[in-house]
């Protein structure tokens, strides 16, 4: 809902006191129904939790709590529950409170154990069987398993106190188990502790794609970047049918983009098997969607009607949700299909969409059944998305949540905006050019002499041309004056004049920056769009590309005041394990904003054939104390003969105030 997102960024920018805020929500939820659903889940994002201070936070999940008649679901639209439910509400869950329906025992929250082995830590989610949480297996942790946490589904006060609501998450945990597929979230058990029913699955680090979608700046993404996406729910979802299920509320809320890059479909809660084999009686004696719900914005006309489900119903919602990615928009503004239908709307074709895929997109988009696309495969098949299945190395999941770079300065709020513009080529004759041309090799030695740069000669033709990072104390002007005293006959320089506070990084990675310059296979970064310069306001897209191995990619964002941020991997985004070859957008998804203080900073990307460091860094530190632990690290890993797949990239940005 733009009109909270936009009430929480003016009090986050100053713009509103606490109190004017706490007003505006009043105002906001008294006005819109659906608002408290929107809140609820804007309050679960990580970014909320960045940007607003805890008291606050509290306050809002009280309004949303209040202002609602039944637990929040987890999309952007109100879901549609069976009839015979009950009012509640919710508290902050760390402070559960007994609930109507719910008997003399409160609801459980973080700061619980169930059954003596699941801790739950931390609320990562709410759904409309209940609320899901990041857990400590002490199990496993005993056992020094490398991953002890899980993701455990506890469901909600008016779900468990329904006679059948155990029948109905055995039933979820059955079928979602015979769901073993790399694009759907890996069901484990389910099990209860006293009146508390629960069920375990995989723990997904990552985001709901209905962050990325709800986002006030938002507008679409490039074709291969959404297509991608689509390709992945595709893929789970064509699994499940070929297997009799339809999920039957499929939403951006149940899609996860996680921090490695993958696209997860979670909760087949409500999903119904079609085509149920006569012996199956479980399937006469309880009927899921009779607990479930649907979302109104991503049903079909046939889901609203009761019908039977089909898995042209999960068709429907995939081509809304392909049409907002390439747009920033729902097809039909967010109208259930029925609405839309009687109103005649047509959906307007995305600037740029090709007529093959706008073909395919307008067909999943059809109200009728028998309009539709008949499979997912064909869906998948019109749209292009085979040709675009490479995935980008953690850039989807990287990306909504701001990343605030501490220094001393100041924070920056950073994000989308590509790389300045090179330095201009400039070609200066030499003043007497020798009779013989010296030899690249004199040429090497001479620019190892240059200190604080990373400077890379080729000849083409008579001319030498040198390109990488030069002290501006040391100036272009001096170096083609070297260079001609040196017997060059011509060059021209395509070099980025540095300030001393990039020194350390600069010298420290020189030799492995000409290694990868040199390599058939380089490691790159750019900024997207190429040669754009940044202002206050703009974002930061990175685009990678990594060596012919796999490798670890490690970021790392160098501001002028001499700290450091860690981009890749941080507490944002931890994978950063890369296939060979591998192009990846860091960012695409992101909300990281230029602010102030303005000046030239150094993005560095560190390619390493392992990990570099044991543990995760904290997300900013002292320059000084990060280039002595880099140090060490670069000596043991060229003493264990790994320094020959070390490969560095640099990237010089400046920023600056946008001008009125």
């Amino acid at each position: 809902m733009a009109s909270l997102e936009h009430t929480l960024l003016r009090f986050q920018h100053g713009g509103l006191s606490r109190e004017q805020l706490l007003a505006q929500v009043d105002q906001l939820l008294a006005s819109d129904r659906t608002g408290s659903a929107q809140l609820t889940e804007i309050l679960n994002e990580e970014r909320t939790r960045t940007m607003l201070a805890p008291d606050v936070i509290d306050a809002l999940r009280q309004r949303a709590a209040l202002a609602s008649p039944a637990v929040a679901g987890g999309d952007t639209s109100p879901s549609l529950r069976g009839e015979g439910r009950h009012a509640s509400t919710f508290s902050q869950p760390s402070m559960p409170l007994p609930l109507e329906g719910a008997g003399s025992e409160p609801m459980k929250g973080v700061g619980d154990t169930l059954n003596n082995r699941f801790v739950l830590e931390e609320c990562i989610g709410f759904g409309g069987m209940g609320m899901v949480y990041k857990a400590l297996d002490l199990r496993k942790l005993e056992a020094s398993d490398r991953k002890p946490y899980i993701a455990i589904k506890v469901l909600n006060v008016q779900f468990r106190a329904h006679p059948k609501s155990l029948i109905a998450l055995q039933r979820e945990a059955k079928k979602a188990q015979t769901l073993a597929h790399p694009n759907i979230v890996a069901v484990y058990d389910f099990d209860r502790d006293g009146n508390t029913v629960y069920l375990t699955m995989e723990y997904l680090q990552g985001k709901p794609l209905s962050q990325v979608l709800r986002d006030p700046e938002f507008r679409g993404m490039p074709f291969a970047d959404a297509m991608r996406i689509v390709d992945g729910m595709g893929r789970a979802l064509a699994y499940a049918h070929e297997r009799g299920f339809v999920h039957c509320d499929f939403k951006p809320a149940n899609v996860i983009l996680t921090d490695r890059g993958e696209v997860k479909v979670i909760d087949f809660g409500i999903a119904r098997a079609i085509n149920k084999p006569t012996e199956d009686s479980e399937a006469t004696v309880f009927d899921p969607g009779s607990l479930g719900g649907l979302t109104p914005a991503y049903a079909s006309a046939e889901m609203l009607e009761h019908r039977d489900p089909d898995p042209r119903d999960d068709i429907y919602a995939l081509a809304c949700i392909a049409y907002e990615l390439l747009t920033g928009r729902h097809p039909f503004e967010r109208q259930t299909a029925a609405q839309a239908r009687n109103a005649a709307l047509t959906p307007r074709r995305p600037p740029g969409l090709g007529l093959g895929p706008w073909r395919a997109l307008r067909r999943g988009l059809a109200f009728s059944r028998d309009a539709r696309t008949p499979s997912v495969q064909q869906f998948l098949h019109e749209m292009g998305t085979h040709e675009r299945r490479g995935r980008p190395l953690a850039a989807i999941a990287g990306g909504t949540a701001i990343a605030a770079l501490l220094s001393a300065g100041g924070a920056y709020w950073w994000a989308s905006s590509p790389r300045p513009a090179q330095a201009p080529v400039a070609t200066a004759p030499a003043a007497a050019p020798p009779a013989k041309k010296p030899d690249l090799a004199d040429i090497e030695r001479l620019l190892a002499q240059v200190p604080c740069a990373a400077l890379q000669p080729a000849f083409r033709g008579d001319a030498l041309t040198v390109d990488g990072l030069l002290p501006a104390s040391y100036g272009a002007g001096r170096l083609k004056d070297t260079l001609a005293a040196a017997g060059v006959a011509e060059v021209r320089l395509q070099v980025q004049e540095i300030g001393e506070a990039k020194c350390g990084i600069v010298t420290l990675l020189a030799p492995y920056w000409k290694q990868n310059r040199q390599a058939g296979d380089p490691a790159s970064i750019r900024t997207r769009p190429a040669g754009a310069r940044l202002q206050e306001g703009d974002k930061l897209v990175l685009d990678l590309k990594t060596p012919g191995y796999e490798s670890y990619v490690n970021v790392d964002y160098f501001s002028f005041d001499g700290s450091v941020v860690h981009l890749l991997p941080g507490p944002r985004l931890r994978a950063n394990q890369a296939p060979p070859n591998h192009e990846a957008a860091l960012g695409t998804l992101g909300n990281w904003v230029i602010g102030a203080p303005f000046g030239t900073d150094l993005i560095v990307l560190l390619v390493t054939p392992s990990p570099l460091f044991d543990g995760m860094r904290k997300e900013s530190e002292k320059g000084a104390d990060y280039l002595a632990a880099l140090e060490r690290q670069l000596k043991q890993m060229k003493a264990g003969k790994g320094a020959d797949r070390v490969r560095v990239d640099f990237l010089q940005i400046t920023t600056s105030a946008r001008k009125e």
